[in-house]
């Protein structure tokens, strides 16, 4: 009975199937965002959302029902942990003064698409994986906004107030250019003059504005450098780091796949063999360079 189970769940046609009702499940809740929809269906789209909240109540039953003894296996997995919490919260009698948290777990469904697709979950592991290496790159990211945005109150405080009067003033400003988001009107002002832009003194009144003044080879500097610095290299070093974590994640999936392989078959192959320990040694050596790193930096 447990084996038909565990066969049934990991069948492809039970895991299409659950990919089909969290679709549906998607679906209506963007349907339930229509007022004259709901008003005239209604009754309709309540009914078809109870039946995908039991289906998902079902799945999860059955997932840990194939456990046989060790259903606890089942809540080793983060993504099953997730997908049983969405359930719980759907079904605990919540009133109208917490309705906001029943339609959020109901939005929240929709993410179940990550647990039902394997490429999404590697995805997602891989961006999770990436964050200790992207922390680093944030705080270099951050030193150079303060720096920039410290030399732009100094410089272009005088001229451009409405733009650089203060520090936070002067780093919502270089947010807006490091997106590329019409960056060259702001330099233009460090360029040719506040005065150069009609309407601009009236609404720089309020903001104390000294004069205007022009700062053509300084003002393309600044914002060329940054632009360059905050965006180019600082977005390929992201990419970057992201890239190598989705390498290594494809690399851990691809071995615990050789590794359920081996244990359902009960039987290894010499090249199985040979890759399985050419993967320790690579998380070995990986594991000495970290050390080696916060060594060396402390």
């Amino acid at each position: 009975m447990i084996a038909r189970l565990a066969s049934l769940v990991e069948s492809h046609g039970f895991q299409y199937g659950i990919l089909g009702v969290i679709v549906l499940a998607a679906v209506l809740v963007g349907i339930e965002t229509l007022p004259s929809v709901v008003a005239q269906y209604g009754a309709l789209l309540h009914g078809l959302d109870e039946l995908v909240l039991w289906i998902f109540a079902v799945e999860a039953a059955l997932k840990i029902l194939s456990g046989g003894g060790r259903w606890y296996r089942y809540f080793s997995d983060p993504w099953n942990v997730f997908d049983f919490l969405i359930v719980v919260i759907c079904f605990m009698p919540i009133d109208s003064q917490y309705a906001a948290v029943l339609r959020l777990a109901r939005v929240l469904r929709a993410m179940r698409l990550i647990t039902a697709v394997p490429k999404l979950q590697l995805l997602v592991g891989s961006l999770l994986k990436s964050i200790p290496s992207l922390a680093y790159v944030g705080m270099l990211l951050g030193v150079l906004f303060y720096i920039y945005a410290v030399m732009g109150v100094f410089m272009f405080r005088g001229n451009d107030p409405v733009h650089f009067y203060d520090l936070s003033t002067s780093l919502l400003t270089l947010f807006r250019v490091v997106t590329l988001e019409d960056w060259t009107d702001v330099m233009y002002i460090q360029m040719y003059g506040s005065d150069a832009y009609p309407g601009y003194a009236d609404f720089a009144q309020a903001h104390l504005r000294e004069a205007s003044y022009a700062m053509p080879l300084l003002g393309a500097a600044y914002f060329v450098s940054f632009v360059m610095l905050g965006t180019m290299i600082m977005l390929n070093l992201f990419i970057g780091v992201i890239i190598n974590s989705m390498d290594e994640a494809q690399a851990e999936s691809e071995a615990e796949e050789r590794r359920k392989h081996i244990a359902r078959d009960g039987e290894i192959s010499v090249g199985d063999e040979i890759r399985l320990v050419e993967e320790e040694l690579e998380k070995t050596a990986r594991r000495l360079g970290e050390l080696r790193r916060r060594v060396g930096g402390d």
